[in-house]
């Protein structure tokens, strides 16, 4: 599980170094997920390593690297 969630991590982080800061839709598109559980994995994965910002506006997150 350690390596899927790795990989995963890998292609938002990808996303977001091409593309800059993106709302978390825009990102699942973008990074080739199938569900938002593999994105909140590899969000968490990246918060931990602190390199992921996430901010919220009007109901809606932002994620961008660090």
């Amino acid at each position: 599980m350690n390596e899927k969630v790795g990989l995963l991590a890998g292609a938002v982080w990808t996303a977001l170094s091409e593309n800059g800061t993106m709302t978390a839709k825009e990102l699942k598109k973008a990074a080739k997920l199938k569900s938002d559980k593999e994105l909140y994995l590899a969000m968490g994965w990246l918060l931990r390593e602190d390199k992921l910002t996430v901010t919220e506006a009007e109901k809606e997150i932002s994620l961008s690297l660090k």
